[in-house]
């Protein structure tokens, strides 16, 4: 790479980080690759985070920040992604912290064996209680040698404990460039659909299970919230979209991959997660307006569509009796 090509693009969405955002930017000043560009996307920050993260590009050469409007990480993903340079990018979260060593490592890895994906493992850390966890444990999965990026997305997925979040790697620009892939505004989880289109048009990835990232867990994260009423019903939406997204790309790739039994399983998965949330919610209304939903879009028949394995086809049967037994027409 030319001197003013960096390796790789850091592209990370900051809303509101508050006192984190400190942290994160030390832990990202602290890398030691030496060739990358931070790019901060102030997504419309109301605490001050937009200024403090002004001071540090003012500080840093390398560091550079957009300022927009309030319109969801899929947009300031996608804004960051317009001007990056870098041979690879990666995504972290504003929130999150990362090893030293970390995206050295990937991009090491990345250009020794020519890779288009680099992922490694990350550990939870959970801030109540301040301890840790792996976040795909070692006896689940080791460390990997270059393989497609089918074959890793499905020995990844039937671990049960890996998660489609771009945190976990560095991505080959160009190959995003060439499938003009960007992320779905508005959708919450947008990393899912995202990670899977990707990794269906790899060719080579290596997975380390060094945990490098590490990600906190605490109440005010977006996946942590309690919703209930017309607020869960919405977010379950979500699931539902992505569900049907995930099936829309197995059948774009049938013919040039091998769609796996573990890429239908996902599907069904993700779906089966609204009937978890359907029996949670206290709302009545709340509840049938969800169980609408599954028949609206067809949930219902895509689960059945994708359902794999004798333990899903069991937990399917039995949501599903539930929601009819339960649904009011």
């Amino acid at each position: 790479m030319s001197e003013n090509v960096p390796l790789l693009s850091i592209i990370s969405p900051m809303y509101n980080a508050g006192a984190m955002l400190e942290t994160f930017m030390q832990s990202l000043l602290a890398q030691t690759l030496s060739s990358l560009e931070i790019i901060i996307v102030d997504d419309g920050s109301t605490d001050g985070s937009g200024e403090r993260a002004d001071a540090y590009a003012q500080q840093h050469s390398h560091v550079r920040i957009i300022h927009q409007a309030n319109g969801g990480v899929s947009r300031a993903r996608n804004a960051g992604l317009a001007v990056a340079r870098g041979k690879y990018v990666t995504f972290p979260d504003a929130d999150d912290t990362m090893n030293p060593a970390m995206y050295q490592t990937l991009v090491e890895m990345a250009e020794s064996d020519e890779l288009d994906a680099a992922q490694c493992n990350a550990e939870w850390f959970f801030k109540a209680s301040q301890t840790t966890k792996p976040l795909i444990p070692l006896d689940r999965l080791t460390s990997t040698t270059v393989l497609s990026g089918p074959e890793w997305l499905n020995k990844a997925l039937i671990t049960h404990r890996y998660m489609h979040v771009v945190w976990l790697g560095i991505y080959r620009r160009e190959l995003i460039e060439q499938l003009n892939l960007t992320f779905e505004p508005g959708l919450h989880h947008q990393d899912i659909p995202w990670t899977t289109e990707f990794m269906f048009n790899v060719k080579r990835v290596r997975y380390t299970d060094q945990m490098l990232y590490r990600y906190y867990m605490h109440d005010a994260s977006i996946s942590n919230r309690k919703r209930t009423g017309q607020r869960n019903v919405e977010y379950q939406r979500h699931y539902l979209k992505i569900a049907q997204m995930l099936e829309e790309i197995n059948t774009r790739y049938r013919t040039r991959i091998k769609i796996y039994p573990a890429f239908h399983y996902q599907i069904t998965r993700e779906a089966l997660s609204v009937c978890h949330s359907i029996r949670r919610e206290p709302d009545e209304s709340a509840r049938q307006a969800m169980i609408a939903d599954i028949f609206a879009t067809q949930t219902h028949k895509r689960m059945l569509r994708n359902a794999r394995g004798a333990r899903q086809w069991y937990q399917l049967m039995l949501w599903l009796s539930r929601i009819y037994r339960w649904r009011k027409k």
